[in-house]
């Protein structure tokens, strides 16, 4: 089975070593977003957790892209939140990229997030 990594200047470039996502056949496993604006490469750490759940869904969704995938193709997600107190916003804002037929999901609360944000969103997606 072909692994190919997917890499797009539409979604904040790895700030460690690793790859945006790879996909191995028909399944993409995209590493966790962050809420950086990948045209100026700032952290939206002052923003609320909305905007910075919107910003984390947008990467995801140009990571998907550049693999030929959209969020229809999104088989699970993992959200990572440094304060369940967050949890209805992010929730809010992560059900008008998956409103239909959601996929399975892992919500958790962690003690610190890389550059200090609110949010970090991981998935995996698959053609049918």
């Amino acid at each position: 089975m072909k692994r190919e990594v997917i890499n797009t200047p539409h979604a904040p470039a790895a700030i460690g070593p690793y790859s945006q996502a790879i996909q191995v056949g028909k399944t993409l496993y995209c590493s966790g977003q962050i809420p950086i604006d990948p045209k100026t490469n700032i952290v939206l750490t002052d923003a609320d957790i909305e905007n910075q759940t919107i910003q984390v869904l947008e990467n995801i969704g140009a990571v998907l892209k550049a693999s030929g995938m959209s969020y229809r193709d999104v088989a699970r997600c993992e959200v990572f939140l440094a304060s369940m107190d967050d949890f209805a916003q992010m929730n809010e804002v992560y059900s008008r990229y998956f409103n239909e037929s959601p996929p399975a999901r892992v919500t958790v609360e962690v003690s610190k997030l890389p550059r200090g944000v609110k949010v970090e969103i991981s998935c995996i997606a698959a053609h049918v």
